[in-house]
């Protein structure tokens, strides 16, 4: 008997240092883990378990499984009696041991023995059931015993490597995330500074040709009062033009580079609307047509620089004149929504302001240019005007996005961040 016992205790800890775990190789460690322990007991089957809630999730056998045998219902079964009472569970024949659960199809006998953590709770079993009655043995309880803290402690070691890694991953992409933020600040830093060397030269030289550019406006119009001949008037004309342009474009560029420094106020965007429609009814390009301003029913407070606001809808809508055939209407349109994804501090909405026309539609590869500054389609243009207004919309939080085609005509999208509380 005490020969039997030596061989017996000899071949456990022959299978018990033969188990070698590898944080990745888990489930191979579990599944010699189920066969040692069928080799030593000589039961039909052994499993180890995970379990959750009232779910349990076969990760290791010594016999085949079916994907679709893996994750069974804890409830009603032995091994559920083994998680609630966190100890081991003989149950020597199921016909006369009904109250501790049910055993699968096919098998009368089972020993089962919880995984704990080091805190004491349980997160799975090691079962091992027998297809006829038998009685257990306390060595062969205290065995399985040995083998459940060997497993327990792969699968804590796993989830801890697991965490490990799930932590190391959200590191990295953080660090990729920050280091991306601060490259991207660095080059917006260098191009500030960049624009605000080129806005100081360009009002630099502005200021230096306005005071020419007058000297010359004055001696032209002193010739244009005079009796000259009809070719010498044309040309008088044409120069005045000329320099009126010219004039005109040095305080787009002086407009352009100044830094957009805003005097923020609280007014309607609705009221703001309707003053710009009266205005525009006066100029050329609206002539003829209708300029339909459509709001809801409850004022759109908005907190901005009023005239440089005003500015930017008067721009995109005379533009939307100027391409649009005559006699078709322009339509404005704002629409208050609250998308979470793009502003979503407190209190805080998106207003759009829709100016659409029904001209011929833009090339697609164009409407990426009609924000640089120098590039125009109208001529004439100075090619500032759009690129102005992005810039005013930039310094209040807000974009620009513009959309053509043929059904639609041209669309220009004008989004801004604003508070709707009217106690703000």
């Amino acid at each position: 008997m005490a020969d039997q016992h030596w061989q017996k205790s000899h071949k456990i800890l022959s299978i018990l240092a033969s188990l070698s775990c590898r944080t990745k190789d888990l489930r191979n460690y579990l599944e010699a883990v189920a066969y040692g322990v069928s080799e030593l007991l000589m039961m039909d089957w052994t499993v180890v378990t995970l379990c959750k809630e009232n779910e349990e999730q076969l990760i290791a056998s010594n016999l085949p499984l079916d994907p679709e045998d893996r994750v069974c219902d804890l409830h009603g079964t032995v091994t559920h009696t083994v998680v609630l009472t966190r100890q081991p569970l003989c149950v020597n024949d199921v016909r006369e041991q009904p109250e501790f659960g049910e055993l699968p199809e096919g098998y009368l006998s089972y020993l089962g023995v919880p995984l704990c953590t080091l805190e004491g709770e349980v997160m799975g079993t090691i079962c091992s059931f027998n297809m006829q009655p038998r009685p257990f043995h306390p060595t062969e309880v205290e065995t399985v015993k040995l083998f459940a803290e060997r497993a327990a402690t792969a699968i804590d070691n796993y989830l801890l490597y697991q965490a490990q890694q799930d932590f190391n991953q959200r590191l990295t992409e953080e660090v990729e995330k920050r280091t991306a933020d601060l490259q991207q600040a660095q080059h917006q830093l260098v191009e500030q500074a960049r624009l605000a060397a080129i806005g100081e030269f360009a009002t630099m030289i502005v200021h230096e040709l306005r005071n020419p550019l007058t000297t010359i406006k004055m001696g032209l119009n002193y010739f244009f009062k005079l009796a000259l001949p009809a070719a010498a008037q044309e040309r008088l004309t044409l120069a005045l033009e000329e320099a009126h342009r010219l004039e005109m474009l040095l305080s787009e560029i002086l407009l352009y580079a100044k830094p957009q420094t805003l005097n923020k106020s609280r007014f309607d965007l609705n009221f703001l609307g309707l003053e710009i429609q009266h205005i525009l009814e006066d100029l050329p390009e609206a002539q003829g047509r209708a300029i339909m301003w459509q709001t809801g029913p409850q004022p759109v407070w908005i907190k901005g620089d009023r005239d440089k606001l005003k500015q930017v809808f008067f721009n995109v809508i005379q533009n939307a004149c100027e391409a649009a055939p005559a006699h078709t209407p322009i339509t404005c349109t704002i629409q208050v929504n609250n998308p979470a994804h793009r502003f979503n501090q407190q209190n805080l909405q998106q207003v759009t302001v829709t100016i659409q026309n029904w001209g011929e539609p833009i090339p697609a590869t164009e409407i990426p240019k009609l924000t640089q500054p120098f590039y125009s389609r109208k001529p004439g243009g100075t090619g500032l005007g759009l690129a102005i207004v992005e810039r005013i919309l930039a310094a209040h939080q807000g974009r620009l996005e513009i959309y053509s085609n043929q059904d639609e005509g041209t669309r220009v999208l004008i989004q801004l961040k604003v508070e709707m509380d009217e106690s703000g």
